[in-house]
């Protein structure tokens, strides 16, 4: 290699490098918020997820948990018949 392209291939290089590290502090930031546009199938969110805090559904997602946390339970019906499934074979 000639001495005239080794400072052009530093300069390269460095320029390269900067630049990848410059990208990995933006990503950074931008991760948190792109998953919410990803499809499902591409590593996004399931569509169950709860909406994120301080989103404009999360104050009503949480109201809505609150009361049925504070609702009473169905009661269970024990006098019904018992499954076939759980009989003794013999």
């Amino acid at each position: 290699m000639s001495n005239s392209l080794r400072p052009l291939t530093l300069i390269a290089l460095a320029l390269a490098a900067c630049g990848l590290s410059g990208c990995s502090t933006i990503n950074g930031y931008l991760a948190s918020g792109m998953s919410d546009y990803l499809p499902q199938w591409a590593g996004g969110l399931p569509p169950d997820a709860p909406p994120r805090p301080g989103s404009a559904k999360y104050d009503e997602f949480m109201r809505e948990r609150e009361r049925k946390r504070l609702e009473a339970a169905a009661p269970k019906d024990e006098a019904g018949p018992p499954s076939a499934s759980l009989e003794a074979i013999h």
